[in-house]
């Protein structure tokens, strides 16, 4: 055969900037077979009515499209037939856009967390208004001495398979309300995830209300807890606050990935109301 207005697979690959392995891969899954196949060499040689195809091809890759729907389109190409494609293709990059918009509000949530830990001062006690949160809770009695412990609970805790949703400022470990009135804080009563509102989880959560917490942040760890719970509850005393839900205690930051290793912020938020 003569390969006067063929083209070597290299040309092409330059000429369309495709590469040689693309080529192959459209080759392979019946998109585009070359004009000619050296018996000798087996080199592939194209002509223009692939060059047609190959048009195609990369028009609606750029538009994301997968491989299936042109392979499909170029079996039938029909004014109809592309149409529904590409309304159908609409629909994906619009579901894809929403996706995205999820993370990246995702991420702005992480972010000011993380600002907010590392802006706010340590060692002081200080009333808040907690906003309305979602967690998942477990009831476990735990003894935490460091987070090497909490790694059992937290596999018990994330058993959802919608999306992973474990990271700094996320996991937590509470006393419930009655523990806390008889200033009982040595062991937890459970361990919770707090979820952000895009975070997707198919199992069973709780839904908790904006509510008043007496707050304290410290550098330290789960067993330099036990003395903060005791200035916590003296000033609740103090102040002739009561006591209205179980404990937070969570993990804001850990400087072993920033500054200090092995040091981190930690804090307690205990819920309250005027007596």
């Amino acid at each position: 055969m003569s390969r006067k207005n063929l083209f070597p697979i290299g040309e092409v690959s330059k000429l369309f900037h495709v590469s040689i392995s693309s080529l192959r891969h459209y080759e392979a899954v019946g998109l585009l077979a070359p004009e000619y196949v050296s018996p000798d060499s087996g080199y592939r040689y194209y002509g223009a009515e692939q060059f047609e195809v190959l048009n195609t091809i990369r028009y609606l890759r750029a538009l994301d499209m997968p491989l299936s729907d042109i392979k499909d389109f170029l079996r039938n190409k029909e004014i109809g037939r592309i149409e529904e494609k590409l309304l159908q293709q609409k629909q994906a990059v619009r579901k894809k856009q929403a996706e995205l918009r999820r993370i990246e509000q995702k991420i702005d949530h992480r972010l000011n967390w993380l600002s907010d830990a590392q802006n706010t001062p340590l060692d002081t006690i200080s009333i808040i208004q907690m906003p309305a949160c979602r967690i998942v809770w477990m009831d476990d009695a735990l003894k935490i001495a460091g987070s090497h412990d909490m790694e059992a609970p937290i596999r018990k805790l994330d058993r959802s398979g919608a999306e992973a949703v474990v990271f700094l400022g996320k996991v937590g470990l509470g006393i419930s309300a009655e523990h806390l009135r008889k200033a009982e804080t040595a062991q937890y009563d459970g361990i919770f995830l707090l979820l952000d509102p895009e975070d997707l989880y198919d199992g069973e959560t709780i839904d908790l209300p904006k509510m008043s917490c007496v707050r304290l942040r410290f550098r330290g760890s789960h067993a330099e807890a036990p003395a903060q719970y005791e200035r916590l509850l003296a000033y609740i005393e103090e102040h002739g606050l009561q006591i209205a839900g179980f404990s937070r205690e969570i993990t804001l930051i850990d400087y072993g990935i920033t500054q200090d290793a092995g040091k981190f912020v930690a804090e307690i938020c205990i819920p309250v109301r005027c007596s």
